[in-house]
């Protein structure tokens, strides 16, 4: 009898407690549901229907049968960008491109933040202004080209890997990180114990930093994999092309026939066109291989690096 009572009392003061939802709380959670749905259809859908188009035969997908399932299961969209050793090669250097590039952003960004949040550091406030004012002006395209071409960087991998290392935006994020996460009495602790600076950064701050570090390496390895501007620019020697402007060539160059029947025309157009979903679906892959594993750190990084107090 005394555990009925007990429970019951408990079931009181729970409903008691429990706030109950007004109508006009649960029309706004609906249509807020609502519009989730919906966005969500629309980011998901085309990547559904592009994975599909890329796993149908060239027929299906030249004449819009493919709606959203595969149609007449194929991978011969994949077995010819397989086939082509260019695509091979822009995708070995899009990894080069991605994981040095990455490295060196990360470094220099870590490098560059982490003294600026540093309030001994004399001139911080000067030296973040002239930062930040780089992000809003710059010398525009042509001084850009004479920068690199005068740095001897035309037609080297240096010129996808140095001009654009460093992203102001980067810099505030991860500045803004040190100086909430990291405590000035870690550093004045690691003094008192003669712990030097180049030792402090690699013993104490990177470890800390790890959910920053996830951030920023996945912000810079997006943005380089994703880039193909500066090697249109830059890049003259085929072997040298990221796959982003391979893709791009091999597109433009199948929408030339030149001389031929008019049966391989067609089956020409429809494997170009079946080539470019598989392409796509190639050239997504390792962003979405990657996110995974830093999305833990990615959102801890973020709020922290981004929100001050």
């Amino acid at each position: 009898m005394p555990n009925t009572q007990t429970n019951a009392g408990r079931s009181r003061i729970k409903s008691r407690s429990t706030i109950r939802e007004s109508w006009g709380d649960r029309v706004f959670i609906t249509v807020v549901y609502f519009m989730l749905t919906v966005v969500l259809i629309a980011v998901l859908y085309p990547l559904i229907y592009i994975v599909s188009s890329s796993l149908s035969s060239p027929a299906a997908v030249s004449s819009g049968k493919v709606w959203l399932w595969p149609i007449d299961l194929t991978f011969d969209g994949y077995k010819s960008v397989l086939r082509n050793d260019q695509v091979l090669t822009g995708y070995a250097n899009s990894l080069f491109y991605t994981a040095c590039g990455t490295f060196i952003s990360v470094a220099l960004t870590i490098m560059i933040a982490y003294p600026l949040s540093k309030k001994t550091f004399v001139g911080r406030s000067s030296l973040m202004m002239f930062i930040t004012f780089t992000m809003l002006f710059s010398g525009g395209l042509i001084p850009t080209y004479l920068v690199v071409k005068t740095m001897g960087l035309i037609d080297t991998r240096w010129a996808l890997l140095i001009p654009n290392a460093v992203w102001v935006w980067q810099v505030i994020i991860a500045r803004t990180f040190f100086q909430n996460s990291i405590p000035e009495e870690l550093s004045e602790a690691a003094d008192i114990d003669g712990c030097s600076d180049i030792r402090f950064i690699f013993s104490i701050i990177l470890p800390l930093a790890k959910p920053i570090i996830a951030v920023l390496s996945l912000m810079y390895a997006v943005g380089q994999w994703n880039a193909y501007f500066d090697a249109l620019i830059y890049l003259k020697s085929q072997s040298l092309y990221p796959l982003q402007l391979i893709l791009r060539s091999i597109l433009i160059l199948n929408s030339s026939t030149g001389n031929m029947d008019a049966s391989e025309m067609i089956k020409q157009q429809q494997m170009a066109e079946l080539m470019k979903y598989s392409l796509i679906v190639m050239a997504s892959l390792p962003v979405l291989v990657i996110y995974p594993f830093v999305q833990r750190h990615f959102v801890q990084g973020m709020l922290i690096g981004s929100v001050k107090g």
